[in-house]
């Protein structure tokens, strides 16, 4: 059996950079270190971050008064600040840059008197932080259909932005639907949709066509992992979302010659050098790494961290 490894894979800047941050601020502070929802939605990490003594909370009751208190990759809208201020929490921001950006677009729109049409998974963090900064303002689509439901004008001041892990396939079509019903709808200057997430997609298209069936490591709750697993469907093969290599199953592999192999944005490279071991093992595999792009992106640690680390010493 061959096996394709796609490569970019796994983990993204910004969530390099939010697992970096949380592990930083327990070597400075020590456990318990507290976390607003999930640093990323990974299960793996965040059990490995858990044992290690942080604190993973959906309400900010559960922080003790003066504790610091992590915002997850994902962003938070302001009210979460404001509460966060109001228990006198320290705030440490992961929230990854480019969230940040689409965080600023909804505020600049806002402050134009746009209406804004946020393309994006309602219930995800993502979705709920960015449309808490102008929530009067602020409208969640999750497709045409919901834009074809809306009771706008024809006139009306649209601007649209989307969360930054949405399969390119769908936002285009959402998009497009937009523009139909309002052409003189704003956009942003530059996609939303992060490059890691654009990256991993158009890796899984290129080399799908060369696959019986392919494996994507990522949680469930992953939004980008999932988006990969639909990107190879759409492309009319079978497609299997495994939180780890214990989620294969030999069937899915019965008779497929190639697999293609791949991970969310938030999936650690741990994970799929375990899947590689077990298709090494059980299935006689022989990998070979495909590259289609090069990513050399990093982000700079917040400020926020920097200056809890220098009064820590």
């Amino acid at each position: 059996m061959k096996v394709m490894l796609a490569s970019p894979r796994g983990f993204c800047a910004g969530v390099n950079m939010a697992v970096e941050v949380v592990l930083r601020v327990l070597e400075a502070r020590g456990a318990p270190v507290w976390v607003f929802h999930e640093i990323v939605h990974n299960r793996h990490v965040v059990e490995e971050l858990r044992q290690r003594g942080v604190r993973f909370v959906n309400d900010l009751a559960e922080v003790p008064e003066g504790e610091v208190l992590v915002y997850s990759a994902h962003g938070v809208s302001p009210a979460v600040r404001q509460m966060a201020r109001q228990r006198r929490l320290v705030e440490i921001d992961a929230t990854c840059p480019l969230v940040t950006k689409v965080h600023m677009e909804v505020l600049r729109f806002a402050r134009d008197g746009y209406t804004i049409l946020f393309v994006g998974h309602r219930k995800h963090d993502e979705a709920v932080g960015t449309a808490g900064e102008a929530a009067g303002s602020v409208i969640v689509v999750e497709g045409p259909e919901d834009v074809e439901k809306l009771d706008l004008a024809v006139d009306a001041k649209i601007a649209c932005v989307t969360q930054t892990t949405l399969s390119l396939r769908d936002t285009t079509k959402t998009v497009d639907a937009i523009k139909n019903r309002w052409p003189h709808v704003r956009l942003p200057a530059k996609d939303d949709i992060c490059y890691a997430t654009t990256n991993r997609q158009k890796a899984v298209e290129a080399l799908t066509g060369e696959a019986d069936v392919v494996l994507v490591i990522g949680s469930v709750n992953s939004s980008n992992s999932q988006r990969l697993a639909e990107t190879a469907r759409a492309a009319g093969k079978d497609a299997y979302l495994l939180d780890d290599a214990s989620d294969l199953r030999a069937e899915w592999l019965a008779g497929k010659k190639a697999v293609l192999v791949t991970a969310g944005a938030s999936a650690p490279d741990h994970l799929v050098d375990e899947l590689l071991e077990r298709l090494k093992r059980e299935f006689g595999a022989e990998v070979e790494s495909r590259t289609l792009v090069e990513e050399d992106m990093s982000f700079a640690m917040p400020l926020s961290l920097r200056v809890l680390q220098a009064r820590a010493g």
